[in-house]
């Protein structure tokens, strides 16, 4: 079984409303999806969305990054092209398209699904969140009641700079929505004295977790404010990769991570993740950067394997395009896997 064609190309899809966060606002999920065919006529996906204000990568960068290895893996079983894949120097999205494809692949070989590739045993439901995007403070309270209503009643609210406005919306959202869980994201929006003051702010309002409250690379603040915060931090831009994870976890700098395919390189890269984090108990949500339907699907798939350790699941874009039973209709393993056509927010192995 040898990789014989790659193919890729630029797919769009229109969302119900605008997403917006203190990192970017965004009218339509964009993302490179590519075919990998073998020799034998197996064939699986992958896909990779534009996220440029997160890993750097546009689709253009994306879609070369692919092309200039695209040679280098004609020829090549699946086992050995994942060593040419992450020995390259590509961006971390552009792995994670080759990657999920040939992890696929993989499990094709193997006359295996994905989750059952991936060692899933128990297939009972899980819950995505659903995201709650930056606006104003009557708008965002509007918005997670009518999700509320919907069934949705985990809520990822998106706060910004407004460190006044942001601590209006928690309070309104958390004191309205009592049976709600929230879930708060500041997208690196915040200094280590703002953290601090929204963390004493909200002190014993119902808050589950709040992500990313500082920039990336300040570890330092990021260590300061879990410590003194009540309410668990969760890393996202923090965390790429394995090392990324070792260093937060070891150093004590956050009390969760955020695993996303785009960030670490695909389904084999955060498999080590998740494996780490099994080892260490570390709790961990399972996100993603409002991606095509395949790469949800092979995110689901290690939500599914790894629910030991994925506390949440951040699996939201196809409830937020705006042709979704469409998009479902694509690809008959990303339909039976996600049942999200009548607005539900159950996930089904």
């Amino acid at each position: 079984m040898k990789i014989q064609k790659i193919e890729r190309q630029i797919k769009k899809r229109a969302l119900k409303t605008p997403f917006v966060t203190a990192l970017r606002r965004v009218e339509n999920v964009e993302f490179i999806r590519l075919r990998i065919r073998c020799d034998n006529g197996l064939y699986a996906y992958g896909e990779a969305p534009a996220t440029k204000a997160v890993t750097g990568e546009d689709l253009q960068s994306i879609a070369n990054a692919i092309g200039g290895l695209q040679d280098a893996l004609l020829g090549l079983t699946p086992g050995e092209a994942l060593h040419v894949i992450h020995g390259s120097t590509m961006g971390s999205s552009a792995k994670a398209s080759l990657d999920m494809a040939v992890v696929s692949l993989l499990a094709q070989q193997n006359n295996q699904t994905l989750l059952q590739y991936l060692g899933t045993k128990d297939f009972s439901p899980i819950f995505t969140d659903i995201t709650v995007s930056l606006n104003d403070a009557d708008i965002m309270l509007s918005d997670a009641k009518k999700a509320f209503d919907n069934g949705f009643h985990i809520l990822k609210v998106k706060l910004g700079s407004d460190l006044e406005h942001a601590v209006a919306v928690t309070k309104m959202i958390s004191e309205t929505l009592v049976d709600a869980e929230v879930l708060i994201d500041a997208n690196q929006a915040w200094n280590l004295e703002q953290s601090l003051y929204y963390v004493e702010a909200v002190a014993g309002l119902h808050v589950s977790l709040i992500e990313q409250p500082v920039v990336a690379d300040d570890l330092q603040s990021l260590k300061t404010i879990t410590q003194k915060s009540t309410v668990p931090i969760l890393a996202d831009e923090a965390v790429f990769t394995l090392e990324d994870v070792k260093k937060v976890y070891e150093e004590g700098c956050a009390d969760m991570i955020n695993v996303k395919l785009m960030k670490c390189g695909g389904v084999s890269k955060a498999q080590e993740i998740l494996e780490y984090a099994r080892s260490n108990n570390i709790e961990c949500m399972l996100g993603s950067m409002l991606e095509g339907p395949v790469s949800i699907h092979a995110a689901l798939c290690l939500a599914f394997a790894y629910r030991d350790v994925v506390k949440y699941v951040d699996l939201d874009s196809p409830l937020l395009y705006k042709d979704t039973p469409e998009i479902l209709g694509e690809f008959g393993i990303i339909r039976n896997t996600i049942q999200s056509l009548a607005g539900s927010n159950i996930y089904k192995g």
